[in-house]
């Protein structure tokens, strides 16, 4: 099965062709086709590319599925004896997408010179 790990908001994520996955926003409406061109691996009929620190050419296509929050994290700071409480919560604004496909198109770099 082809896969590839792409990179967004800071994080790194495998995905295959029809994958579903969380990611942190992106801008766009629900149906919007976006195109991902940090790829670090590929792994495509067997084919294993590494990046330096990108693979050259690759792409991942996805569609964005839905846009909406995470669950709520509950952060809590506490002392001792004093009565002192503070609680606060945060929910993290998320993008759904859907992975359409996965390619690499070779591109020929010029050297100078040459």
């Amino acid at each position: 099965m082809d896969y590839a790990i792409m990179k967004t908001g800071g994080k790194q994520y495998r995905v295959r062709e029809g994958d579903t996955l969380d990611v942190e926003k992106i801008i766009g409406d629900t149906g919007d086709k976006i195109i991902f061109d940090q790829v670090l691996m590929t792994s495509i009929k067997g084919k294993i590319d590494i990046g330096k620190p990108i693979v050259n050419g690759a792409i991942v296509n996805a569609t964005i599925q839905n846009q909406t929050k995470a669950n709520k994290k509950i952060s809590l700071r506490f002392k001792n004896k004093t009565r002192h409480r503070v609680k606060t919560g945060h929910r993290q604004k998320i993008t759904n997408l859907f992975i359409d496909s996965i390619s690499l198109k070779k591109t020929k770099v010029k050297l100078n010179g040459s």
